[in-house]
């Protein structure tokens, strides 16, 4: 996966509904989605930018692993723990970052969540 090439514009992190053409093959390793919908509105992602991970331990979860551990975990992550970031062009020309955040809302929702994080400033390479 690629690094980002791209500035925030303005931030926004709401979370947001995804579509996709196939449904990923692992819920928990998601690809860059087909579109999403955002304040009832929808966007067909044309293009993928940019895309990487980060499995980084956060909050509580930065402090239940043993030192031994952290830098496997930090590598291909663990359950419940990373993020999949997406760089995206929308149909309509506009830029977005948006992830999937692993993390289990609770017990009964188990799926991890989509967050619209920003808008972007395109830049051209």
């Amino acid at each position: 996966m690629t690094s980002p090439k791209h500035t925030v514009r303005h931030f926004i992190a709401e979370s947001i509904h995804v579509h996709f053409t196939t449904p990923p093959a692992f819920s928990k390793k998601p690809p860059c989605p087909d579109g999403f919908t955002w304040q009832d509105q929808s966007f067909t992602i044309s293009a993928c930018l940019a895309a990487w991970v980060d499995f980084s331990r956060r909050g509580r979860m930065a402090k239940n692993m043993q030192p031994q551990h952290i830098q496997v975990a930090n590598q291909r992550g663990s359950w419940g723990v990373g993020r999949y970031y997406f760089d995206v062009q929308t149909q309509n020309m506009r830029g977005f970052r948006l992830y999937y955040d692993r993390a289990p809302a609770d017990a009964t929702d188990r799926t991890g969540t989509w967050v619209l994080l920003a808008k972007l400033n395109t830049i051209e390479d």
